[in-house]
């Protein structure tokens, strides 16, 4: 009897065709990535409110979160942490799937929204505030209508000129949420120009908006981090605990436009405040 021949290996991956090329495997296709939260700073047994910190990103990329903007984004945890300790605040860095916006799929939007599920989910009906940065600031201000959102802070938020449309962003997400927007007037990245445009149209449908300029200071708010962190801190614990916010935030809140879209961020701003 003839002995049965085994079937041959392929070990150039050929599959039959001796001169096929060898495919290489691109390892960012092998898993789809999923949004989470980073690790939770604050409150021990007791959660009575948190804070989303929403990265920066850029405008299209579908590659993997950037370690330098997540990482940029925990100086600013920590500040609101030790603001609101006494609070029950806890604090969580948002980790998108992706680092891009990328047109109408809006991941960081997306991301943003699982986020607040997950909140609820894990802490049950505390009020939430949003902290965007740039690409995270245009998320922040998207994702406001969750029902567990109570309030928003954008900083220097990436918001495109939609073609000279009259209204290239929405706002009615807004009502009834208290919104503070705090932008360079040097920021050569994001237009501070889009979001004073976007907070006229907020203030006619939300009367509790405010926006704050750091004058001569640029995207990154390095000049005046000191008084941007405290004056994140104050709205944090005004918005999600009830607190009575510093008098320039209470001016600014309360101004018609456009003063109370325009308010200069002083120097040395929250030396006082105590936290």
């Amino acid at each position: 009897m003839a002995q049965q021949a085994l079937p041959q290996r392929d070990p150039e991956g050929t599959h039959g065709q001796p001169n096929a090329p060898r495919q290489k495997r691109d390892r960012r296709d092998t898993a789809r990535p999923t949004a989470r939260l980073g690790k939770p700073l604050g409150a021990g047994r007791t959660v009575h409110g948190v804070a989303l910190l929403l990265p920066g990103g850029r405008a299209e990329s579908t590659r993997r979160p950037s370690a330098l903007a997540l990482a940029a984004q925990r100086p600013l945890a920590r500040r609101l942490t030790a603001a609101a300790a006494a609070d029950g605040l806890v604090t969580h860095v948002v980790h998108y799937r992706q680092r891009g916006w990328n047109g109408s799929a809006a991941d960081p939007l997306r991301d943003a929204e699982w986020a607040a599920d997950e909140v609820v989910r894990r802490y049950g009906d505390v009020p939430v505030c949003l902290v965007g940065t740039d690409v995270g600031g245009r998320a922040a201000l998207r994702a406001a209508g969750h029902a567990a959102v109570t309030a928003v802070l954008a900083v220097a938020p990436w918001l495109p000129d939609a073609g000279g449309l009259p209204e290239p962003e929405p706002v009615r997400q807004l009502c009834g949420r208290r919104v503070l927007i705090v932008h360079g007037t040097n920021d050569e990245h994001t237009d501070p120009d889009l979001s004073f445009r976007l907070a006229q149209r907020a203030k006619k449908v939300n009367r509790d908006v405010c926006r704050f300029e750091v004058h001569s200071d640029g995207h990154g708010l390095r000049q005046h981090r000191a008084e941007v962190q405290a004056l994140a801190a104050d709205f944090v614990r005004g918005a999600l605990f009830g607190h009575h916010f510093a008098r320039p935030v209470a001016d600014a809140l309360a101004a018609p436009p456009p003063l109370g879209l325009r308010m200069p961020l002083a120097s040395g701003f929250g030396a006082s405040l105590g936290y």
